[in-house]
């Protein structure tokens, strides 16, 4: 119910489907990663203290981001940092997944509604390079070349 996809010792993304379940919390992210990502299930009547976060600086060097899918479908295709074409997963409702590194693309398989969480501020077009992969494998399922 966890899947890491990998690039050589990277881990480019982890996805949580929807029928993940687990008792306490779950954290599956290491601690060096900039966006943190965990699961947690609490009885009723558990109580989380009330609490602040102080302010720690804190340096980021790539953007996390991380995708909740309340519904549709959404393909996913991975790329390695030097913009070739890995693999894809397909996503469904309730689906959540972290992009870690490495590059990535998304195709809408059915009309869905999507919530992103990724670290701020939005810098503009500083924050992402668009691009057309390397690899002239025609990644659509059941698609035609261009």
């Amino acid at each position: 119910m966890v899947e890491v996809v990998r690039y050589h010792d990277e881990m480019l993304a982890l996805i949580i489907r929807a029928a993940y379940r687990a008792e306490g919390i779950q954290f599956f992210t290491p601690p060096q990663f900039s966006q943190q990502l965990a699961y947690m299930s609490r009885p009723s009547g558990h109580v989380i203290e009330p609490h602040v976060h102080n302010a720690v600086t804190r340096q980021v060097h790539l953007t996390a981001e991380v995708l909740f899918v309340k519904s549709g479908k959404v393909r996913v295709d991975f790329y390695s940092p030097a913009r070739a074409y890995l693999e894809s997963r397909v996503l469904e409702q309730g689906d959540v997944i972290l992009l870690a590194a490495g590059g990535h693309g998304f195709e809408i398989l059915e009309s869905c509604e999507l919530i992103e969480v990724k670290q701020g501020p939005y810098a503009g077009a500083l924050d992402k390079t668009t691009f057309r992969p390397i690899d002239t494998i025609n990644i659509r399922l059941g698609g035609h070349d261009e």
